[in-house]
Parts: structure tokens; C-alpha cells; sequence
């Protein structure tokens, strides 16, 4: 029923613009539709290109790019320093941008000269639209790490609490990790 109310629909506009205008075809209609609709944007656009100027694309990269990195980092280390290293009561430090790179780690804690590895993400990575290749190159990494460096690495996720402070999301992680503490303790 649908179906043909639509049909009724669309044909009954072309039979008015036929009637209407009876020496211009279907294809003419939309040809000039068309041509109105590339006229108003191109219009449209133009107005809007002239208006940018150089300054404000300057801005805006220093504030997506710099700002919201700068963001990005200063959150990860309010997640790690303001709350795992006192929960679990071990120095954690930065990593380097080598291990950042080829481990996918971002920070580690120390024991007895072995490496825990910790990579902190925010809440939305963890849902990532191609997770499967996501998590199958962090695992890979990951595994050379341990190898590497005799200790595991954790995801920590965080997410904004009340307010914009980040909080710890998998917290169950945070037994994960003492338990690989221990471990290399007795090692």
C-alpha cells in the first residue's frame, strides 16, 4: 500500500509539472534541478571559502591538533599518576616513544629488572568499528613485549567522571596488574 501511495505520489508531481509545462521532458526537470541545486552550493561555498582566512585555519590546527593532544596526554597522566600508581603503591613511569611505538606501551612499572607494560586508552578504543585488527596488533605487540621484558602489558581504560577528571573504567585491571607485580616479585 505504501509502496503505491509513493508511486501515485511521485507520479501525480511529474503529471503537474507535465501539465504545468508541457514541452519540458522528466530528464529536463531534473537536469535543471540539478543545475539549481550545483548553483546554490557553488553560491553558497564561495561565500563561505572567502571568509576563511589563513589565520583562522592556523588556529583551529593549533587547537585541534596541539590543544587536544596536549589534552589527551595530560588526561592519561592524571589517570595513571593521580590514581593506579597510589593504588598500587609502585613508581610508574613514561615510557619511551620507542617502546610507545613498537610495543604500544605508554607507561611501565619496574620489578626486580623486569617490565609491566601499561597502555592507556579512552573508553571509545576499546569499541573501535574494526576491533578485531585493533586488538589483534596491540596483542601481537604486546607478546613481544613480554618477551622482551618478562612482564605482561595491561589496557587501562579511562573515562570522564563528574566533570572532565578521567577515572579508571576496567578497574578489575588494576588486580590483574598486582597479581603480575607479585609474580615478578617471586620471580
Amino acid at each position: 500500500m505504501e509502496k503505491n501511495i509513493k508511486e501515485l505520489y511521485i507520479k501525480s508531481i511529474f503529471e503537474k509539472l507535465a501539465y504545468a509545462f508541457p514541452s519540458i521532458t522528466t530528464d529536463e526537470i531534473i537536469d535543471n534541478f540539478g543545475k539549481k541545486i550545483y548553483q546554490d552550493l557553488r553560491n553558497d561555498l564561495q561565500r563561505e571559502l572567502e571568509s576563511v582566512n589563513k589565520e583562522a585555519c592556523i588556529d583551529y590546527a593549533y587547537n585541534l591538533v596541539l590543544n587536544r593532544t596536549y589534552e589527551g596526554y595530560r588526561s592519561e597522566i592524571d589517570t595513571i599518576y593521580g590514581q593506579l600508581q597510589n593504588i598500587l603503591n609502585i613508581s610508574i613511569e613514561p615510557a619511551s616513544d620507542e617502546w610507545d611505538r613498537n610495543y604500544n606501551v605508554d607507561f611501565f612499572i619496574k620489578v626486580n629488572n623486569k617490565f609491566i607494560g601499561l597502555q592507556i586508552k579512552p573508553i571509545a578504543s576499546r569499541n573501535a568499528l574494526n576491533q578485531y585488527q585493533w586488538i589483534e596488533m596491540h596483542r601481537r605487540n604486546h607478546q613481544r613485549f613480554e618477551n622482551d621484558f618478562g612482564g605482561k602489558v595491561f589496557f587501562v581504560y579511562s573515562v570522564k567522571s563528574s566533570g572532565k577528571k578521567k577515572k579508571i573504567y576496567n578497574t578489575e585491571v588494576i588486580d590483574d596488574i598486582a597479581i603480575e607485580i607479585n609474580r615478578l616479585r617471586d620471580l
